[in-house]
């Protein structure tokens, strides 16, 4: 099987925050206040998402209120952080929304990842993830988490659905 076959079915997009739309690194300011990095590729690619009518969702074990304006500014009404069990949360969304989990692909770098990623269709993740995750994706980056990764899933399940276009007004970056 050709691995972009996976990609075509895919409808909705759950990302980790902390090493995959950032890449892990957190700056500690003098006030206590933790400052993350993220990509505007990624921020690109998911507006364009929602923008053609894919549920994107954020599902976080960290909490960061710039992070989660950021998101929100993209579009992405589904931000979930500070959450201890991933797999739980990930459930609830896919029998809310009445999702076929072959159509999920979820991308994730880390051990809290590992069981919602054993529970969609197409796990994901960057370059720079934990061996475990690694061995339990069915695609694994070139790029690694906060530096584009994200653009890259997202990038090929639109082009695969004739999706990927430059004609769709952006939001911000």
């Amino acid at each position: 099987m050709n691995i972009l076959e996976l990609f075509q079915p895919i409808r909705t997009f759950v990302f980790d925050m902390d090493g995959v739309l950032t890449d892990g690194g957190v700056w500690v300011l003098e006030d206590g206040e933790q400052v993350r990095k993220m990509h505007t590729r990624d921020g690109y690619a998911l507006q364009l998402a929602v923008r053609q009518g894919y549920r994107v969702v954020v599902i976080s074990g960290g909490s960061s209120p710039a992070a989660r304006m950021r998101l929100t500014k993209l579009g992405i009404a589904d931000v979930h952080m500070s959450i201890d069990d991933k797999l739980s949360l990930l459930q609830e969304i896919i029998q809310t929304h009445r999702l076929d989990p072959q159509t999920v692909l979820y991308m994730g770098d880390d051990m809290p990842d590992l069981p919602p990623m054993e529970a969609v269709g197409l796990p994901c993740c960057p370059a720079d993830a934990c061996t475990e995750i690694l061995h339990v994706s069915k695609y694994i980056s070139p790029v690694k988490g906060g530096d584009g990764c994200v653009r890259d899933v997202i990038e090929k399940v639109l082009k695969l659905n004739n999706h990927w276009t430059h004609t769709a007004t952006p939001a911000s970056k």
